[in-house]
């Protein structure tokens, strides 16, 4: 599997422990930076995970700021990315199971690098459910063809 993942300021120290525990693991990892701990702007990073995983050059995307509140609404707006901000196991689950979710957002400032970790970890390894589900995501993804509200 193939992972993409970003940060900014904020998460960069949690994204640089994810890149080497991802590597361990055996994922295939395309770290879009940022490379330093210098103030950036999060949506700059937001969007080159967002597109590698709408593109299909990679199968998700990992996402790492202060909260991951920022990233989860950068991200949102490509097309084709369901972005969900994950604070704990279940849910990381239950966005995959149930919203096919295939980028993740994490905070780097609230959330241990321990527990995001496991957090992680649940989000790659769960499969999406489909049946009752797949037509609800259906209807998320045309929403992205539609221009809901314009």
């Amino acid at each position: 599997m193939i992972v993409s993942i970003a940060s900014d300021h904020a998460g960069f120290e949690q994204k640089q422990q994810l890149v080497e525990s991802l590597k361990d693991e055996g994922y295939q990892v395309v770290d879009q930076g940022p490379q330093s701990d210098d103030r950036v702007d999060y949506p700059d990073f937001a969007v080159l995970v967002a597109m590698d995983v709408a593109s299909g050059r990679a199968d998700r995307g990992v996402l790492v700021c202060g909260t991951g509140v920022g990233m989860a609404l950068a991200a949102d707006k490509v097309a084709g990315v369901r972005a969900a901000n994950i604070i704990n196991e279940q849910f990381a689950e239950l966005c995959r199971q149930h919203n096919n979710a295939n980028v993740i957002t994490l905070s780097g400032r609230f959330v241990s690098f321990e527990e995001n970790k496991r957090i992680l970890s649940a989000f790659l390894t769960t499969e999406f459910e489909g049946g009752r589900h797949a037509d609800r995501v259906a209807k998320i993804d045309a929403l992205d063809s539609r221009g809901a509200g314009k």
